[in-house]
């Protein structure tokens, strides 16, 4: 058992004799009245998602899970292949599970399975994950005059990114994955 201050993305929590995954939440302390948070949550039996507004300092049921670094291997038929990185297992995840997540992701990327009951039931990816560029159309003189100081590429993953004009193609940048806005240059 918990309160509104153990919700964060990928914590578990059994809401009406069901087990549901935290999404995305948002905290909000009005001015006026109560603080609250308002919980998107996807069930991990039916993959349905609901919304809930919990006060302040209510009790939640949050349930035990495990979290592991995994390794991500690759994506078949809607399944993402996860290889557990000290005992070598092997754990697949389907899509509705992996969502939005799933643009970020790239042969070899290290991240945290949440797994419940040998099952993984969220990921949770790193801050900022690295990229090459494989597609950038060069910069042309006078495009910073016009005001014109970023472009699209293409990254190794398929993704496309708005990037400052001086990236080239062949270049090594990180994302960050909360925003999924460029975040620099690896030197």
């Amino acid at each position: 058992m918990g309160d509104t201050t153990d919700i964060k993305k990928g914590v578990a929590i059994n809401h009406n004799n069901d087990i549901y995954v935290v999404t995305d939440f948002q905290f909000t302390n009005p001015g006026k009245g109560a603080a609250f948070t308002k919980v998107k949550m996807k069930s991990v039996a039916t993959g349905k998602s609901i919304e809930i507004t919990y006060k302040s300092g209510e009790s939640v049921n949050t349930v035990y899970v495990n979290k592991q670094t995994m390794q991500y291997l690759y994506e078949s038929n809607s399944l993402y292949s996860f290889m557990n990185k000290e005992t070598y297992e092997t754990i697949e995840a389907n899509a509705s599970v992996i969502g939005e997540d799933s643009k970020y992701l790239k042969e070899g990327l290290d991240v945290i399975a949440v797994v419940y009951e040998g099952n993984i039931i969220a990921i949770e990816l790193p801050k900022k994950v690295q990229y090459k560029v494989v597609q950038a159309e060069p910069a042309v003189k006078g495009d910073t005059a016009s005001g014109n100081v970023t472009k699209d590429v293409t990254l190794d993953n398929g993704m496309h990114v708005q990037v400052p004009i001086f990236i080239k193609e062949g270049e090594e940048v990180t994302v960050n994955t909360e925003t999924g806005d460029y975040g620099g240059r690896v030197s």
